[in-house]
């Protein structure tokens, strides 16, 4: 049976921007009360505005778990929660070799702990109340590193296994939890990223659109585009030298690694200050 939208009370994270403000606007014109939080309050403000009462908008620092009980003070009165959205994420690229150190640990901080720090701090209420939905966005790279992106894939795949691993210990309590594993998104994040061949980028709208169905019928993991899971899982069963030939064939391999990162480089300069 599928769940209604309308008359949820949702939590968006980083959702000031891209998939986030995406997924904010999408469920909130659907009649979802939705708390946005994100490290710049302000322009979450300029994203709830057209909703009134609502949809709030106030600070979150997700790497820190005292802001996010001041985020959950400032939000009360649209709970209680049914739904969390762990959408905010940071992607530098480059080398392992050439990467320094507070990057490597701002990746960490934001796509992991950021993950785990929510749902420390949404999920109890969740289980008390025998009900919610929680949802990871992670990333096609969670499933399928490649190189110049070695913490990044790291991430993302850690999000994956905390998710399998959340789902199985939620689960009995009637929580539910998804991952969504987008390709190449049009955001600011992948700025300057090509697409793979076969695989064009797809829209932060569509992966809103993914999310909604998620919390209208739960699902264990969704990819965007969708189709694109079934064709991965079956190459991940494959042999490592076939997988590697037919990654030189799709250039899937080399995706990040070709990156413009003069076009990153407003990009990679705020993502160096998310924590």
């Amino acid at each position: 049976m599928s769940r209604r939208i309308s008359g949820m009370a949702v939590i968006v994270t980083g959702g000031a921007r891209g998939i986030g403000r995406a997924t904010a606007e999408r469920l909130a014109g659907l009649g979802a009360s939705v708390a946005i939080g994100d490290l710049d309050p302000d322009l979450a403000a300029t994203v709830a505005a057209p909703f009134g009462d609502r949809v709030a908008a106030a600070r979150l620092d997700v790497t820190d778990p005292s802001s996010w009980q001041e985020f959950l003070t400032e939000t009360d009165h649209l709970g209680p929660w049914h739904a969390l959205i762990n959408n905010a994420g940071v992607m530098p690229l480059g080398s392992l070799l050439k990467e320094p150190d507070q990057i490597t640990r701002t990746i960490m901080d934001v796509n992991v702990f950021g993950v785990i720090n929510g749902t420390k701090a949404v999920a109890p209420g969740m289980v008390d109340r025998g009900r919610g939905h929680i949802v990871n966005v992670a990333s096609a790279v969670g499933r399928l590193a490649v190189a110049n992106a070695a913490t990044y894939s790291a991430s993302k795949f850690a999000v994956v296994g905390f998710s399998e691993a959340m789902r199985a210990e939620l689960e009995p309590a009637g929580v539910d939890v998804t991952v969504v594993l987008p390709t190449v998104v049009k955001t600011e994040l992948s700025t300057g990223v090509p697409a793979a061949k076969g695989v064009k980028p797809v829209t932060p709208e569509d992966v809103a659109e993914v999310i909604e169905a998620a919390l209208r019928k739960p699902q264990a993991e969704l990819w965007v585009p969708r189709w694109v899971q079934g064709p991965t899982k079956v190459t991940q069963a494959l042999p490592r030298r076939v997988t590697r030939f037919l990654d030189k064939l799709s250039d899937t391999g080399s995706v990040l690694s070709r990156a413009d990162t003069a076009a990153r480089a407003e990009y990679e300069e705020r993502a160096r200050r998310s924590s």
